[in-house]
């Protein structure tokens, strides 16, 4: 947990994408965790997966970079594999 205070932090809601900060990755909420006394967040990946939660300190809205940076990556990592077998 990043232990920032989130008293005027706005609520995310349900099917918005967050950024995780602590484990790095692009989260889809899938509940708000408004039944929880502890401020969790359900998240799972845009292209499904396993959920897990996170702490409300430790999201964001995901940013345009966020958002494009797993497609460029894996262009990038394809255009190395490219390069090695040539």
């Amino acid at each position: 947990m990043s232990g920032k205070k989130v008293a005027n932090t706005p609520q995310l809601g349900v099917g918005e994408l967050v950024f995780d900060i602590t484990q790095k990755a692009l989260g889809v909420v899938m509940d708000t965790g408004a039944d929880m006394e502890d401020d969790r967040y359900s998240l799972r990946p845009p292209g499904g997966g396993i959920e897990w939660t996170a702490v409300r300190a430790d999201l964001r809205p995901a940013s345009v970079v966020d958002r494009i940076r797993p497609a460029l990556t894996e262009v990038n990592e394809r255009s190395s594999r490219q390069e090695g077998s040539a």
